[in-house]
């Protein structure tokens, strides 16, 4: 068995922007989920280049993917091609942020 893509987001929901307090799955900043086996390739960006918490966002992930059952390997790759947009957000945080 291999976890489900929807499995990974769910447990990816548990990672919080620290700044805007909402999940990094709400804000559209996971741009995709592989899932092989028991290995996830997670492609993800921040809200800019510049936020300082890129190794914390990658901790948490192989931290909160690495819980799901048949997972052996949680590989965070971090991006900023195509740059975040607020309209990469879900619409209920577009909500909570007033966009």
């Amino acid at each position: 068995m291999m976890p489900s893509e929807e499995a990974v987001l769910d447990a990816l929901t548990n990672v919080i922007d620290p700044e805007l307090g909402l999940d990094f799955v709400e804000l559209g900043l996971v741009y995709g989920v592989e899932v092989e086996g028991g290995k996830v390739d997670i492609t993800f960006t921040l809200t800019t280049p510049a936020c300082p918490i890129g190794p914390q966002v990658s901790e948490q992930m192989i931290e909160f993917v690495g819980e799901l059952d048949d997972v052996e390997e949680v590989n965070p790759n971090m991006v900023f091609t195509p740059p975040w947009s607020p309209e990469k957000m879900s619409e209920d945080a577009k909500f909570a942020l007033g966009y």
